[in-house]
């Protein structure tokens, strides 16, 4: 039985994103000091010193995505009204629930939620991670960043991912239909489901992202049931090391090849429109197919502040709440946030 009496604070993770052009390269120099991001022998000497040489490149290369997008990330936005569209759905259901925005590599940084969670004199917390599939790179890192900043004596819930959550599929499949409606022939456009990457060391570690983003795939397109030809890429890949393949942009080119000449792609780890959705491919992957040959473009849009997610989210955070059997504090190990088994467990 949940306690209405309490007050529960809500945190709601995400990566963050540049509010100005001026803070895209201190963004990306925060993101690539993370040690759940950038791990090698003898890192703690020289992580920084590589960040800042990273960042300092990488901001070259990016500036032109978010000039496409009107020079900021809209993400921390979308994010705020996720997180006011969920607390008046807690609200309606009788839960006292405050929540509250924690990004990983801009403001409002982690520790800054905490300070309002402080102030608002929350009685326990549900963290909840907006990535639907687990990763120690995005949910791994925000939970030990948590970790590291977060000392009240108080209950701790923790959701790990949601990606198999009914509600959750059913809002995808709904901005999907949205998007294939678009095209004369619906059946006929080729869905491109594509994900963030990751480098491959971190799949070899044990991480189950790969896994998981492969099962989400299979589960939308069987709640979906289309019947078009469907394939999964990867996107934002960094760095010389091997990540996972193929890229958006070689699946283009593969489909190009073909003769595919529709294509509907559907951003799928991700809850929010921003940089990679809005920059990556509605921007540069559009006009690359647009000079391959492609006839008809199409991109699904963000999950944002759909009234099918924030229910699905309001189930996660009851169901965080009245699970007695599910873990009262957060348990993180080392650098790789819960482990497999764990991970395995919560998602289920």
């Amino acid at each position: 039985m949940l306690n209405r009496t309490r007050r529960v604070g809500v945190v709601l993770f995400q990566l963050g994103g540049p509010d100005t052009p001026a803070a895209i390269e201190p963004f990306l120099y925060n993101l690539f000091c993370d040690p759940d991001i950038i791990d090698f022998p003898f890192a703690r000497i020289g992580r920084k010193a590589l960040a800042k040489l990273i960042s300092t490149t990488r901001a070259r290369k990016v500036q032109h995505h978010y000039e496409s997008i009107g020079g900021a990330s809209p993400i921390r936005r979308f994010t705020e009204l996720q997180a006011q569209a969920l607390e008046a759905k807690l609200a309606d259901q009788g839960l006292d629930a405050c929540c509250f925005v924690a990004m990983r590599y801009w403001h409002p940084f982690t520790r800054e939620a905490i300070e309002q969670l402080r102030a608002a004199q929350c009685d326990e917390v549900v963290l909840l991670p907006l990535y639907p599939q687990y990763s120690s790179t995005t949910t791994g890192s925000s939970l030990n960043e948590w970790q590291r900043h977060f000392h009240l004596d108080i209950p701790v819930h923790s959701i790990d991912c949601f990606y198999r959550h009914p509600i959750y599929l059913e809002a995808m499949v709904e901005k999907m239909g949205e998007a294939l409606s678009r095209f004369a022939s619906p059946d006929r456009a080729e869905i491109v489901f594509s994900a963030h990457g990751v480098p491959v060391s971190v799949i070899a570690k044990g991480d189950p992202y790969q896994a998981q983003i492969e099962e989400t795939v299979r589960l939308l397109m069987e709640r979906g049931g289309w019947i078009n030809r469907h394939r999964l890429c990867y996107q934002s890949k960094v760095g010389a090391s091997k990540w996972l393949q193929p890229s958006l942009h070689q699946t283009l080119h593969q489909l190009s090849a073909v003769q595919v000449r529709e294509v509907c792609v559907v951003p799928v780890a991700f809850v929010s429109d921003h940089v990679e959705t809005l920059g990556e491919i509605d921007h540069e992957a559009r006009e690359e197919a647009h000079r391959l040959g492609f006839t008809q473009f199409e991109m699904s849009a963000g999950l944002n502040d759909s009234p099918k997610f924030i229910s699905a989210l309001g189930q996660l955070v009851i169901q965080a709440l009245g699970d007695t059997h599910s873990r009262s504090t957060i348990q993180v190990h080392g650098r790789q946030g819960a482990s497999p088994e764990l991970q395995a467990a919560a998602c289920d």
